[in-house]
């Protein structure tokens, strides 16, 4: 028992929530009301300073009600309307407090004057019960305050005159007319708030679904450009030597073909991300050209970088491969982006530095990758176009989502150089 005690006392110390903080209009308001209720209750203390109350209780019986009389009865029920009316200005921010002050001026207040500090009093219950974050505290104050107000009075002088009576039923029903009112508003605007958010979050669906369809779009500019770039090498130097090098020109061909049957491998690959179950119900030429079609191969690494080297070099591009560090396994969608950053880089060379040499370099680091293609300069391929850029804005954007960089630039020796460094978590 004693522990259950205790346990209430301390609970009725702790908040149930946040204590309110009032907005500057609150303020002004809850002042408003203690003002125009100081001005009243301090005319009515005024006005019934000199009054006498008498009361006949019985057949030749009265009863006169004591009433502070002089300045200093003046002063006193002046004194306590201003602090029950003016502890107004706080109910909000310290609804407890105020209620006990309140509660306090009340009960000090004479029989005769009741009028002086019960209305205060009355919202300052209210104010209790709707802004304490002490609830348990707050219902245990409101019964007492109640209890020790209602008793003190008497039927000499009735605290609410009889023609006001009309107006304690109807401002309630105005107040709770009020309220459903502002409940309702709420309410719509709580509905309308429901539906701007859908919108957003269709917005965003669809925002979504853009980024989806440029990330696709950026998969398959890799795919496509780097294998029809190779093979556009590969068969224009086919064409040149037919004549003269049938057997050269054989082997231009097969690496025609087998850049074709990659392209198609990651082609099917992307698409596959968007029709997971539509690969092998194509034409039987594209079974034919699918090998295996049941299946989609995984996204390249960077333990396919020799291959990807290995094609390159096929186009009479020489190409030099370093891994420096201890490889060790890193996320799928990181490694596919350290192999596009190779495959664009040694595309770009293809295209635009005809008779260079390039050289790939990755980098295993305790908190990083480097990767680095750099080539030694040369002359654009005959019927390259200019390129747009593209390329290297995806990588960029490939990267951001790791936290990589991209640096691109010529190198003062002559050439271009691609950099690409990605932050690894530390093993």
């Amino acid at each position: 028992m004693r522990e259950a005690a205790r346990r209430t006392v301390r609970d009725a110390r702790l908040p149930s929530g946040l204590p309110l903080r009032p907005t500057r209009r609150a303020w002004q308001f809850d002042a408003l009301v203690a003002l125009v209720l100081g001005i009243a209750t301090v005319y009515y203390g005024i006005d019934n300073a000199d009054v006498v109350v008498v009361r006949e209780i019985a057949p030749g019986v009265v009863h006169v009600v004591p009433r502070p009389s002089g300045p200093g009865g003046l002063a006193f029920m002046v004194t306590l309307a201003v602090i029950a009316s003016g502890a107004l200005a706080l109910r909000r921010r310290y609804p407890l407090a105020v209620l006990c002050v309140v509660t306090a001026a009340t009960l000090a207040t004479p029989q005769s004057v009741g009028r002086l500090t019960f209305y205060a009093f009355v919202i300052a219950v209210y104010s209790a019960a709707v802004y304490s974050p002490y609830r348990v505290a707050t219902l245990a104050a409101l019964p007492v305050s109640v209890t020790l107000v209602g008793t003190s009075g008497n039927s000499v002088a009735p605290i609410v005159p009889n023609q006001y009576i009309a107006l304690l039923i109807l401002v309630p029903m105005a107040v709770a007319a009020v309220g459903l009112r502002t409940w309702k508003l709420r309410t719509d605007e709580g509905r309308t708030r429901l539906l701007a958010l859908e919108r957003e979050q269709a917005e965003a669906l669809r925002r979504a679904v853009e980024h989806e369809r440029a990330r696709i779009a950026r998969e398959l500019h890799d795919v496509v450009t780097h294998n029809v770039s190779v093979m556009i090498i590969q068969a224009g130097a086919a064409r040149k030597i037919m004549n003269t090098s049938p057997e050269q020109a054989g082997e231009a061909l097969l690496a025609v073909e087998a850049g074709g049957r990659a392209a198609m491998t990651e082609l099917r690959h992307v698409m596959g991300l968007l029709t997971m179950g539509s690969v092998g119900e194509g034409t039987d030429g594209d079974a034919d050209l699918a090998d295996s079609a049941a299946e989609l191969a995984p996204q390249p690494g960077l333990d396919q970088l020799e291959t990807l080297v290995g094609r390159v070099r096929d186009t009479g591009l020489p190409v030099d491969l370093t891994v420096t560090g201890p490889p060790r396994p890193l996320p799928p969608g990181l490694e596919l982006a350290a192999y596009r950053v190779v495959q664009e880089a040694l595309t770009n060379t293809v295209k635009h530095a005809s008779g260079a040499t390039a050289a790939v370099t990755v980098e295993y680091g305790p908190q990083r990758l480097r990767v680095e293609v750099t080539d030694t300069g040369g002359h654009p391929g005959a019927g390259v176009a200019a390129g747009n850029g593209r390329g290297l804005i995806g990588l960029r954007e490939r990267l951001a989502v790791y936290d990589g960089t991209l640096n691109t630039g010529r190198r003062l020796t002559g050439g271009y150089r691609v950099e690409a460094l990605i932050p690894l978590e530390t093993p």
